[in-house]
């Protein structure tokens, strides 16, 4: 690629992190991270997302509880090989969700509102972004919205301050990188210009 600027190096180097130091993402990172989160567009400019960062270990170590348990009766929708292999993760005793990050970021959206997931994601990679310019690692996680609709899961989540009828879109984990992985192949043929 010929053209290269700050924003494009970011993105080039930004990789997704699963494995994170004890070391905790200081309030000023954490806000930033949130900051750019909310300047994502949105569909219409409804902003009508929800950001809820949890940085308390026993509420992160309590939510992983109710996810490996709902997961022991959760029926993938879908032949995800992701969904499958994480059902299968989750029997262990030492399963978690969001690596064991020190903060988690979870996205929800209103309710029947078709823009809910895409305005979530966009934000989502704002975030991922200002995380890796903070130099901090980030993963993307879909165990939240998998598990959208059990009740135990969304009991607590209500109780965390998110609304009960809110849709729950994704979440980001959030922290110091504890290894540094390599650079991925970019599959071919995935770019398509006419004209």
């Amino acid at each position: 690629m010929s053209i290269s600027n700050e924003i494009l190096t970011c993105i080039h180097e930004r990789r997704s992190t699963r494995r994170f130091t004890d070391q905790q993402v200081s309030t000023d990172q954490l806000e930033a991270i949130l900051d750019a989160a909310i300047w994502a567009p949105s569909g219409g400019n409804n902003q009508s997302w929800l950001f809820t960062a949890i940085r308390k270990k026993d509420i992160l170590l309590h939510l992983n509880g109710l996810v490996r348990e709902g997961f022991q009766h959760w029926i993938p929708d879908d032949d995800y090989p992701g969904k499958l292999r994480i059902k299968e993760q989750s029997q262990k005793e030492t399963y978690n969700f969001y690596y064991q990050a020190p903060t988690l970021i979870i996205a929800s959206n209103r309710p029947n509102y078709e823009n809910a997931m895409a305005d979530c994601s966009l934000a989502m990679e704002n975030i991922f972004l200002a995380a890796h310019s903070l130099e901090l690692g980030s993963c993307y996680i879909n165990q939240l919205h998998w598990l959208r609709d059990d009740q135990d899961v969304r009991s607590y989540l209500f109780e965390l301050g998110i609304p009960m009828e809110d849709t729950i879109c994704s979440a980001a984990a959030i922290g110091y990188k504890g290894a540094e992985l390599p650079v991925p192949i970019r599959k071919e043929k995935t770019i398509n210009i006419i004209g």
